[in-house]
Formats: C-alpha cells, sequence, structure tokens
C-alpha cells in the first residue's frame, strides 16, 4: 500500500459522532474513516442510558435548556444548547432512518429521567442504547461505496501547512508504517480522555488522542478540568469498572451505606436524581469519612421480570459475579466517565485550523459546561455530527492536494525496553487519581504539575529515540492531555461544577471558560 493516500475526507475516529458524520456526507465525496483499534470498540458502543430530546407533550424545548445550563453551571453556552436541544428530535430522527429502534411503551417511546432532568425525556434501546446506535450506524455505513474503512489506523500528528489541516500521518497497526492520509477536510472524533485517570468506565481507546493532536496544531483547547466522575460504577475486582446507568437511580434506585442507610439526603434535595458531580461527591465524601470501599446501588424493590425488561445487560453483568440486584444492592464507586472539554468548536463544528473540525466526545461544543447533564451527550454527538458533513458538503474539493513529505524513520531504532512506556503510563494515570481527581487543593495540583512535567521530559526523550508503536503514541497523547488538565484546573480560581478545588470553595460570580493553547 502506498505511503501516500488522498481522500475528499479524513474521519479519525468511529464512535457515533465519527459514523454519523460520515454517513451525512455527500455520495460524490471520497472519505476515509479510520478505527485506531476495532470499527465498534470505543465509548460511544458502552454507552447505556440515552439520547435525550424533547419528545413528549408535557415536555418542552425551554425545559431541557434550563436544565443543561443548570447543571452546567451556567457555563454553558445557552445559544448553543438552543440550538442542540431543538434540533434533538431530528436526531432520533436521523438514528430510527439508520435502522435504531427506540424502547416502546403504548406506541410511545420509553422515556427515563436522569439526573439533572426535570422531565422524562431520554429515549433508550433498553440498557445498550449505545451499542444499538453503533451496530446500525456502521451498517449503513458499510452500504456506502463512498467510504473507505480502515481498521487498526491510529492517526500520530495531523498535517498542516499556513493555518490549514491537510489530513494526518497515520499508523498502519499491521505494517507498523506511517502514511499520509491526505485530504481536503478532516474530521477528529477520537473521544475523550478519561483513561488518564486510574480508574475509569471508559474503553481502553479514551486517551486523548485527538485533544493531544489538535493541541500540538495550535487549536484552542477549552475547559479541560471538568472531567466528570460518573457516580455508580460497578466495585469488583474483575469489573473493570463496568458502568451502572443513572437510569437506575431514575427508576427510583437508592445509595445507601454498607448498613443500608441512605446519606443523598445530607447532599441535595434532588436525591438520587442531583446532577453527576453533587452525587459522585457524596459518595467520595462518604467513602474517605468512613473508610469505605464502596457504597452500594439499591433496587431490589423492583421485581426481577421487570429489571430483566429494563436492564437486562446489568443485571446479566452483575449475576456473572454472583449479584443478584432483584435480591441483593449493587457495590458502587465514581470513576472517570466523560470529558466536558476539548476543542473549541462552532455550531458547524469547525476548530481555529482551517479545514479541521471536532464532533463528539472530543469537542467543545459549549453545551455542556462544568458539568454535562446525562444523556445529552449523544445528543450533542448526533446533532453536530449533522452539521459538520453539512458545511463540509458545501465546500470546494477541486483544488489539488499538497504534497508532504513521507515519514521520516532513519534517524530511530526498536526499543528494546517497552516497559518503560507501561511504567509512565501507570505513574500518569495514578498522578491524575490521586492529585486531579473529584476534589483538589493547589498544593495537589502544583504536585502533579511537577511530575507530570518529569515524566513529559521521559516521553520526549523516548519519543525521538525509538520507532514508534501504538502504545507509545498514545503514551505521548495522554501526558500532552493530562497536562492540560492540570494547567487547566489550576488557572480556575473558583469550585464549579466537576472542578472542585478546597481552597477555593465559592463559585465566582464571574463565568468564564479557560482557554489552553500552545
Amino acid at each position: 500500500m502506498s505511503a501516500q493516500q488522498h481522500f475528499d475526507v479524513l474521519i479519525i475516529g468511529t464512535g457515533s459522532a465519527g459514523l454519523m458524520s460520515a454517513l451525512q456526507l455527500s455520495n460524490d465525496l471520497s472519505v476515509a474513516l479510520i478505527a485506531k483499534d476495532k470499527l465498534l470498540e470505543g465509548s460511544s458502543y458502552y454507552a447505556q442510558g440515552g439520547v435525550s430530546a424533547v419528545l413528549d407533550i408535557a415536555d418542552n424545548f425551554q425545559s431541557h435548556i434550563s436544565d443543561t445550563l443548570s447543571t452546567g453551571c451556567h457555563l454553558g453556552d445557552e445559544k448553543v444548547i438552543r440550538f442542540m436541544v431543538e434540533h434533538a428530535p431530528d436526531a432520533i430522527q436521523s438514528l430510527e432512518q439508520a435502522g435504531v429502534i427506540f424502547t416502546q411503551e403504548k406506541d410511545r417511546y420509553h422515556l427515563t429521567t436522569e439526573g439533572g432532568h426535570s422531565n422524562r425525556r431520554v429515549a433508550h434501546v433498553a440498557d445498550k442504547t449505545g451499542q444499538s446506535i453503533q451496530m446500525n450506524l456502521l451498517k449503513s455505513v458499510r452500504k456506502k461505496d463512498n467510504i473507505h474503512l480502515f481498521e487498526n489506523f491510529i492517526a500520530v500528528d495531523l498535517l498542516t501547512k499556513n493555518n490549514q489541516c491537510h489530513g494526518a500521518y497515520v499508523l498502519n497497526k499491521s505494517s507498523h508504517k506511517v502514511e499520509n492520509f491526505i485530504a481536503h477536510q478532516t474530521v477528529i472524533a477520537t473521544g475523550g480522555a478519561s483513561k488518564s485517570y486510574l480508574y475509569t468506565s471508559n474503553p481502553d481507546t479514551s486517551t486523548g488522542d485527538g485533544i493531544a493532536m489538535a493541541y500540538r496544531a495550535q487549536c484552542n483547547i477549552v475547559n479541560m478540568e471538568f472531567t466528570q466522575f460518573h457516580p455508580t460504577c460497578l466495585y469488583h475486582p474483575h469489573a473493570k469498572s463496568f458502568l451502572i446507568s443513572e437510569a437506575l437511580r431514575g427508576e427510583g434506585a437508592k445509595l445507601t451505606l454498607p448498613n443500608g442507610d441512605a446519606f443523598m439526603h445530607k447532599y441535595d434535595d434532588r436525591l438520587e436524581l442531583a446532577p453527576r458531580d453533587i452525587v459522585a461527591r457524596a459518595i467520595d465524601s462518604e467513602m474517605k469519612e468512613n473508610g469505605f470501599d464502596c457504597v452500594y446501588l439499591d433496587i431490589s424493590f423492583k421485581e426481577r421480570a421487570w429489571i430483566q425488561a429494563h436492564f437486562p445487560t446489568i443485571d446479566d453483568k452483575c449475576a456473572s459475579f454472583g449479584i443478584d440486584i432483584s435480591q441483593q444492592p449493587i457495590p458502587v464507586v465514581p470513576a472517570a466517565h466523560y470529558t466536558c472539554g476539548g476543542i473549541q468548536t462552532d455550531l458547524n463544528a469547525r476548530s481555529n485550523l482551517n479545514n479541521l473540525y471536532a464532533v463528539g466526545e472530543v469537542a467543545h461544543t459549549g453545551v455542556h459546561g462544568a458539568n454535562r447533564m446525562a444523556s445529552n451527550s449523544l445528543s450533542e454527538c448526533i446533532v453536530f455530527a449533522k452539521t459538520c458533513a453539512q458545511h463540509i458538503n458545501q465546500q470546494p474539493f477541486k483544488q489539488p492536494y499538497p504534497d508532504f513529505d513521507n515519514w521520516d524513520a532513519s534517524k530511530v531504532s526498536l526499543s528494546k525496553e517497552k516497559v518503560m512506556v507501561s511504567h509512565l503510563w501507570d505513574d500518569i494515570r495514578r498522578i491524575m487519581w490521586n492529585f486531579v481527581g473529584i476534589v483538589r487543593s493547589n498544593k495537589r495540583l502544583h504536585t502533579a504539575q511537577m511530575r507530570l512535567t518529569q515524566i513529559q521530559n521521559e516521553v520526549d526523550e523516548y519519543y525521538r529515540s525509538y520507532l514508534i508503536s501504538s502504545d507509545l503514541i498514545e503514551l505521548r497523547n495522554l501526558i500532552t492531555t493530562a497536562q492540560i488538565i492540570v494547567k487547566s484546573a489550576i488557572s480556575r480560581t473558583e469550585s464549579r461544577g466537576l472542578h472542585y478545588n478546597i481552597d477555593y470553595p465559592n463559585t465566582s460570580d464571574i463565568i468564564k471558560n479557560t482557554t489552553i493553547k500552545l
């Protein structure tokens, strides 16, 4: 295969954002869609909850907008939120056109409620919404002859000239060769950066690749201090932080201490349906104050048949670990779940680098503010994937492709000490968990910054000296993203939403974003 490939559009990432973007592009455009792992591997596939949209006559757009602004601690952009909310019902229709069949009840959508929502507005496919969306979108994409799928290809860096993006250097993991994917338009849809933390609900692919690449290309990166910790991940040594959907709490599940006592009444009048930042801090507080390894989520008051009908995936997973959730509570702990910040984009998903777009969790659209409201992520993802594709469809594509040199690996050698990569990876994630977690302080943040700077120097030296690999690429992106998170957190001298600093416990009257640029 040639080291140079040319396409009209390059899409990096095959989650819901990448697949929907590809699906909405004109059939006249040649599209490369690359996945750094398996095509369906990514956070989208594991999304359980659903897609938030105003679909009930008792609900309205303004309520959805107000809930989103409030949950985001008023840091969200109301204009952008309104745009997403008003287009979310159309996003549901686009998913249905792709083959997604949402759960129905009495010939209507079965809508659930989750933290921050004041109405039932979460459309879902039982408790495996993401899986259904991914499989149907991929099936639809495969029917389009103009879309070329590349599995096990990981982007290294963006190709840029004169403040324009022209594609990316991409490592073919099968041949171990770096290829130039040259494109007129590039879309980053690589997801978030929750693997920068020791405990996360996300798959191994969430290493902040797109954010780090865009940062190195001098894109604006906004509000990276706001990492959302999902309050309820299954606590079991072999569960790998399996997510317990917020929809359980929407159906009445209670958070309890090991002795069965409820505790959310001490933290918020909304109890278990308070926004995620509040619930996660409440659990963290109870665990630290009492020395507990976990707390519990109890839905055992529901009949087994009802549980199996509404939450089959969760029921089966818990059963595989010997937990019968119709008879006993589920042990849970918080874990890093969603990156609310990312590459700054406009309503058409454009970054400040010409010809570069970003969609999905990797982007900062302005919707989530300081805390993402449950199930708004898939809504945002689909809505802006569509506007991204629509904008690209309007661009001229007759200009010649620019020339770029092939990747030069002549001055590096094959590493014989790969343990260095895994060791540094582990160090980063432990530093982030211990010093940049749910509750922060100035001392912890500056300690993290100092240690991460040392690791950055080691990673840079290793990267310059040895042949790149998938693990090294991810390590390089992970340390870059971790440093951005810490720098952003130090810059915010208040507590707001997901960023809680004990040295600045109050929320400022001044509402502003944190922007980081190389």
